[in-house]
């Protein structure tokens, strides 16, 4: 087993998040979507095909992420898929598992590069009061149909307060699914996950003592089952330099109502950077995200100190215990 390393940001590189649609047949507790900043629209046949094409760059290795709400409820998923692997993206769909529209028997593992589903519990007892009654039962069937056709799959799995207990128990879980790639989020105070926030008494954000303690430890688990680990990176060591993917990297994160953020903490306000008008991508003037990528804070990620500052632990002097890395930075661990 390696040892954990750093995934840097690449140089040419273009990750792609579409998100298709905002609707979704769950309600889950941290779902971060926000009709009112991301619209309630589908986007029409039509718009797939021409915003897939108009962020490929044939020069620069392009991943595309289709998401929703759920995906799977777009009845154009799969012609978005065909037209996303024509331009020559590697293709990866997010899915709460529910898998509309007879999604498993539509592709092949061509169609794939990862099938990705989401759990936030070893169990119904932990995933169903987060994810919805019954969810558990219906995302593990068919990630198990879906192995059994031979389509790679990965799972993410958001830490939270009110899951990290249940975390270590997810290793052999991972283990009888044949699940290739696991993915630990950390949860981020946005949508619904921010409203709670401030009317719950008990935080959703993990302490980062538990967090250090937990996460890397259950991905070495993990990694020793076979199974790669991709997890953030959260906080950096004092010799580790601060870089804000906004700077160095191509990221785009893409709404039905045509605003392309860079930066998933902002997607909760109007500080998009672009904007999809009449098929064309277009330039936000005026105060955007790109603003704030620049400015260098001894706590880290900028946008994390605005949004979330309950993430950071202040010493008795008033520095910070831990500089806050950006949120696109990625440890990987892998047998």
């Amino acid at each position: 087993m390696s040892a954990p390393h750093t995934v840097g940001f690449k140089t040419g590189e273009r990750n792609i998040f579409l998100h298709l649609l905002t609707a979704c047949n769950l309600s889950c507790a941290h779902c971060y979507i926000n009709p009112r900043e991301h619209g309630s629209s589908m986007l029409t046949r039509e718009q797939l095909a021409s915003w897939i094409r108009l962020f490929h760059d044939p020069a620069k290795e392009s991943n595309i992420v289709f998401l929703g709400g759920e995906p799977t409820m777009h009845p154009d998923l799969v012609y978005g898929i065909e037209v996303a692997k024509s331009c020559g993206y590697a293709v990866t769909v997010d899915t709460n598992g529910y898998l509309f529209h007879d999604f498993l028997e539509r592709v092949t593992p061509d169609h794939l590069d990862y099938l990705s589903f989401s759990l936030d519990g070893p169990d119904p007892e932990i995933n169903d009061p987060i994810r919805g009654e019954g969810v558990f039962g219906v995302c593990t069937a068919n990630l198990k149909k879906a192995v059994d056709r031979g389509i790679s799959t990965s799972l993410i799995y958001t830490v939270s307060s009110r899951n990290i207990d249940g975390l270590e128990r997810m290793v052999p879980l991972l283990k009888e699914l044949g699940v290739k790639r696991f993915f630990i989020q950390v949860i981020g105070l946005r949508g619904k996950s921010a409203t709670s926030a401030k009317s719950d008494e008990t935080p959703l954000q993990v302490d980062p003592n538990r967090w250090l303690e937990v996460v890397p430890m259950v991905a070495e688990e993990v990694s020793r089952q076979g199974i790669t680990v991709i997890y953030p990176k959260v906080f950096l060591d004092k010799t580790e330099i601060f870089e804000c993917a906004g700077n160095v990297a191509e990221n785009f994160f893409i709404f039905p109502n045509g605003r392309v953020y860079q930066c998933p903490l902002c997607e909760d306000y109007p500080i998009h950077s672009y904007e999809i008008r009449n098929d064309k991508l277009v330039k936000v003037e005026g105060l955007t995200e790109e603003r704030f990528f620049k400015l260098d804070i001894a706590e880290g990620c900028v946008m994390n100190k605005l949004l979330q500052p309950d993430t950071i632990v202040y010493d008795d002097s008033g520095e910070p215990v831990h500089r806050v890395s950006c949120c696109l930075l990625k440890q990987r661990l892998e047998k």
